[in-house]
């Protein structure tokens, strides 16, 4: 009898403990805007208003040297693989409307992963990783559920790309008319008020604000009338709209008492782009397409109540493929799989204030330029070359190389080249940097077919 009864308490415990720790896995909102600037949040001094952005960063933490790729698709390889996009022969260009690729088959996504660990996934906004084979769409890739566009640079209000329908639910043709970022938004919503509570839920929310083509409703424009130039007063107007979309989801958890089990991450897949793109990144050098600062380091926060720390301020490099291996450990997932990843776990540094796991942070490495971080210094060659650039990117010439090597403490801005009086730190960092370049795979990008044409609806 004392036996049996020992048995059913050792049995409670265990039952109690994993329901305990099934219960503590949190949910997951991973928010991306699509060319933010450095400078355009209200945190970093942005003349534009993000209340619900600065909101959740001063709640949580500000990652305040995050880095992503140059441009579009390469950072979204990259959050949804947690692996460089070198390895996916993604690293220049994006999948544009008539690519015949788009991410790997082989590689085990973000979503997968948090399926197979018990969470329901969806997908609310830009997919741009590949739509011309069915196996390439988002409810083949790990979601659930999929609303949205799977091309960039969508009109706002038609929601087509070069005529083409662009807007799909579960990954069939959607006629849904309206806004492309208040419709995000209304997904969104929708998605956390269905949650069931039987188990966790990870909703991928990538905008497609504030990209070109700059649109926005009048009520959003007439408030930044003060601004003077068309293309910045519009660009204004996308992101106040975003944030507040992000607001009305930080208002549907609370409605449901969901907000101290999430965990809410946000960032920009890329600096922002100037003068016609409307962006601003404050002092850091070039913009979006670029090696430097300006294309690579982007504004970013982590929010959950309870913990993370208010207030909290992280100055250690961390990079877009951490956040795969971070969320599947918190989750509860594995990360035993097929290729392995770039990323680390970065809880501990955005939690606990512990020093970033990187030794090095590769920034890019396309065939004619590359750029790495080390510590403090970094090293980039060929910095004038953009990632849109193909046939500059795709073709080695025989131009000497330009090299410069910044150190980032002392000069965050990479005003000053300290390449020539620093021979042997050039050299060192080029010996970490040229594996990864033997590695990478090569680049897939194509250019526009002369026949190209836009089909009545996008996808296969």
């Amino acid at each position: 009898m004392k036996i049996t009864s020992l048995i059913l308490s050792l049995f409670s415990i265990v039952c109690f403990s994993s329901s305990k720790a099934s219960a503590e896995r949190p949910n997951v909102i991973v928010i991306i805007a699509d060319d933010l600037g450095w400078a355009d949040v209200g945190w970093h001094g942005s003349e534009i208003k993000t209340p619900h952005l600065d909101k959740l960063a001063d709640r949580g933490a500000k990652l305040e040297q995050f880095y992503v790729l140059p441009v579009c698709t390469p950072t979204r390889a990259a959050l949804m693989t947690g692996r460089y996009p070198i390895r996916h022969g993604l690293q220049v260009g994006v999948v544009r409307p008539w690519a015949q690729y788009g991410l790997p088959l082989d590689e085990r996504t973000l979503p997968q992963a948090l399926k197979e660990a018990g969470y329901s996934t969806h997908i609310v906004g830009k997919w741009h990783l590949g739509h011309f084979a069915s196996p390439y769409l988002p409810t083949q890739r790990g979601f659930d559920t999929q609303y949205g566009h799977y091309n960039g640079a969508i009109d706002f209000f038609t929601l087509s790309r070069d005529g083409g329908l662009d807007w799909h639910r579960n990954d069939q043709e959607c006629q849904d008319k309206g806004y492309a970022t208040t419709l995000l938004g209304d997904e969104a919503v929708r998605v956390i008020e269905q949650t069931q509570g039987k188990k966790p839920f990870f909703l991928y929310l990538p905008f497609n604000a504030p990209h070109t083509p700059l649109q926005a409703p009048a009520e959003y424009v007439k408030r930044y009338a003060h601004i003077a130039q068309k293309e910045r007063r519009m660009y204004a107007a996308m992101i106040t709209c975003l944030d507040e979309q992000v607001g009305r989801v930080v208002a549907a958890l609370e409605a449901r008492k969901l907000s101290s089990n999430t965990l809410i991450f946000f960032s920009s897949d890329n600096g922002g782009l100037l003068g016609v793109g409307g962006g601003s990144n404050g002092k850091l050098r070039a913009q979006k397409g670029t090696l430097y600062e300006g294309g690579t380091r982007v504004s970013a926060l982590a929010n959950w109540p309870g913990q993370i720390k208010p207030g909290t301020i992280i100055n250690e490099p961390l990079h877009i493929v951490d956040l795969y291996p971070t969320l599947l450990k918190l989750a509860g997932g594995s990360l035993q799989q097929k290729h392995p990843l770039d990323g680390r776990d970065v809880w501990p540094v955005i939690a606990a204030g512990k020093p970033s796991p990187h030794e090095e942070i590769l920034i890019n490495a396309m065939p004619n330029s590359a750029a790495i971080r080390v510590g403090d210094w970094k090293l980039i060659i060929n910095g004038k070359i953009t990632a849109n650039e193909l046939k500059k990117a795709n073709v080695k010439n025989a131009a000497a190389e330009n090299i410069e090597l910044f150190h980032l403490a002392e000069d965050p801005y990479e005003k000053n080249n300290l390449a020539e009086k620093n021979p042997e730190k050039v050299r060192l960092l080029r010996v970490r940097l040229e594996p990864y370049r033997a590695a990478a795979l090569p680049p897939k990008a194509e250019d526009e077919p002369a026949n190209y044409k836009a089909p009545r609806v996008w996808g296969p």
